[in-house]
């Protein structure tokens, strides 16, 4: 008779799901947070779509409020920190980096489900204060000053007229928040030949943002090429 061995795949499988429980909680509360709102959604539903217990969900969110905050943090905080480590070590031009910035938005969090959140803080911001003022230091600020910081350094390097980086910031922001509030709103609505690329609106935007700041556009003070002066007329006959 064959001696049984003990069982090691079970604890491995446990383990595993151990390990997996705070990113499947946090999958299922983005969806439901943005499906439902936050002051709808209950914590009891979230563990469930996990398949987790309520008491589980609370070993790693204490709250309905913390679990919120690590969604934020895991689907926009930590991709805007990739995004200023990339743009400090970025050697190229900063026409580049413009560009490079506004379509990886698109892909990384526009055209993901994580983009909901931006229609769910604008939805709920005057009911929940706090959730709305983490948001801005956690994702708001953080993207308006990389992008300042983009546009001051096409400034220093010669590469784009003097402009407010401010306002350039709020400039270049605000079509992503459009796309995304009505992608989220109005776009369900509307006839699919009616719906534009989103990578390719957000091109052209990156093309006009550029166009604009780069010096010897219209309005940076360079000098406008002067049309040939016309013949001096002859004398008649």
């Amino acid at each position: 008779m064959r001696e049984s061995r003990p069982d090691t795949a079970a604890p491995a499988k446990r383990s595993r799901r151990k390990e997996a429980r705070p990113a499947e909680l946090l999958e299922a509360a983005l969806a439901l947070f943005v499906e439902k709102g936050y002051a709808a959604t209950r914590v009891e539903e979230v563990a469930a779509s996990a398949g987790v217990s309520k008491g589980t969900l609370f070993l790693y969110f204490p709250s309905k409020e913390e679990l919120f905050k690590a969604v934020v943090r895991e689907n926009a905080g930590r991709k805007l920190a990739d995004a200023q480590r990339e743009a400090a070590e970025h050697t190229g031009p900063t026409q580049d980096l413009v560009r490079e910035y506004i379509c990886r938005w698109w892909t990384e969090y526009g055209g993901t489900p994580a983009a909901g959140l931006t229609k769910l803080i604008i939805s709920e911001a005057a009911n929940f204060p706090d959730l709305a003022l983490y948001y801005q230091s956690e994702v708001v600020q953080p993207a308006h000053d990389l992008l300042k910081h983009i546009v001051q350094r096409g400034v220093a390097r010669g590469e784009f007229r003097e402009v407010d980086p401010v306002l350039a910031a709020h400039l270049i922001v605000a079509p992503l928040v459009q796309l995304v509030t009505w992608r989220y709103s109005l776009a369900p609505c509307c006839p699919p030949e009616q719906l534009p690329d989103p990578l390719a609106l957000l091109r052209l935007h990156a093309d006009v943002v550029v166009r604009g700041l780069s010096v010897g556009a219209p309005g940076d003070g360079a000098a406008a090429p002067q049309p040939a002066a016309a013949p001096p007329a002859q004398p008649k006959p």
